[in-house]
């Protein structure tokens, strides 16, 4: 493995979550932290081992200050730039039921959404072991658009191996707006990861389902959609059922772990930090696929966007247990 670090960039938010499960509009008492699917991953790497950089932006505020912090003091190198023009995102997150919860985003002109390439010092993407970037970042505004465009670009221009994983967020765009953009940046992927429905959404000519089966029915058509001459290397989300891998136009498939399910959010990131730290490691694909799977099976058995990513010692337990997540 090289010593380079894995590049990420992105917003992160605050994050109030319910007390308890109910609507915001009757819960009394809730848990302040923070949250963004960049800084998930960049903290799950860093508990694997695999140094790792985030840049982004905060506001002059209390919760950048507390972004900062606690990313900063995961192991991660923060570069983030003070905003003093514009507030820390925000998200709201209500309990709907075990395992499940509904979330409210506040980020139209954050500190985060004015994300500039200039933000990105030279040399960063150019020493990258890897850059990974998600779908949300390029909808968030025209500058963070740009600044993906930029950071693409730089990696191709390097030779740096880069990683998109889908993460469409439809209160940020329309289908078809979408649909253009996260094309655009997933069509420059060495490795691209998403669920049936997000990679149907960013193939040629299409757009998202309405139904995840129908996007599921056939993987491999979906994939081979996606690269046709077999140059890439595209992870299929399937949750609890597992997932696929499309590589050298050879379909590999992995199952999932069966666990009692507290919090779902930030599993798909566990799942690409796991993936990705065995891709720097030069694993194979088999190998890549169940320390992902772990992972991401591991993430949902306590709550929090982050604060159950898991330690390679932690990871050896639970696939030692089989996959019970209770240790006796």
């Amino acid at each position: 493995m090289t010593d380079s670090p894995v590049l990420t960039l992105g917003e992160t938010m605050g994050l109030i979550t319910g007390g308890r499960i109910g609507s915001l509009a009757h819960v009394s008492d809730a848990h302040v932290g923070i949250g963004g699917s960049e800084t998930n991953v960049a903290v799950s790497l860093s508990r694997l081992g695999v140094p790792v950089t985030w840049i982004g932006r905060v506001g002059d505020d209390s919760l950048g200050r507390r972004i900062v912090r606690e990313v900063r003091g995961e192991g991660v190198d923060v570069r983030a730039q003070v905003d003093v023009d514009a507030a820390t995102g925000l998200m709201l997150k209500e309990l709907t039921g075990q395992g499940t919860a509904r979330v409210y985003y506040y980020r139209a002109g954050s500190a985060g959404s004015r994300l500039a390439a200039a933000d990105v010092p030279a040399g960063l993407v150019e020493n990258a072991a890897l850059v990974h970037l998600t779908g949300i970042t390029p909808l968030l505004s025209d500058s963070a658009r740009e600044t993906c465009r930029s950071v693409v670009g730089r990696a191709r221009a390097a030779g740096v191996r880069l990683s998109v994983d889908v993460n469409y967020r439809s209160t940020l765009a329309p289908a078809h707006v979408a649909a253009e953009v996260l094309g655009e940046l997933a069509g420059q992927a060495d490795l691209m990861f998403g669920s049936p429905d997000e990679l149907a959404h960013v193939a040629p000519g299409g757009t998202a389902p309405t139904d995840d089966r129908a996007a599921a029915a056939d993987i491999g058509a979906l994939v081979r959609a996606l690269d046709p001459g077999g140059t890439r290397e595209i992870v299929v989300k399937r949750g609890a059922d597992g997932a696929t891998v499309y590589r050298d136009g050879v379909l590999v498939d992995a199952p999932g772990h069966r666990v009692d399910v507290v919090d779902t959010v930030g599993a798909g990131d566990a799942f690409v930090a796991g993936y990705l730290s065995g891709d720097v490691h030069g694993w194979s694909v088999e190998k890549k696929l169940a320390r992902a799977n772990a992972c991401g099976a591991v993430m949902c058995t306590m709550p929090g966007d982050w604060e159950a990513a898991p330690t390679p010692a932690e990871l050896d337990a639970f696939l030692a247990s089989g996959g019970d997540p209770v240790q006796r």
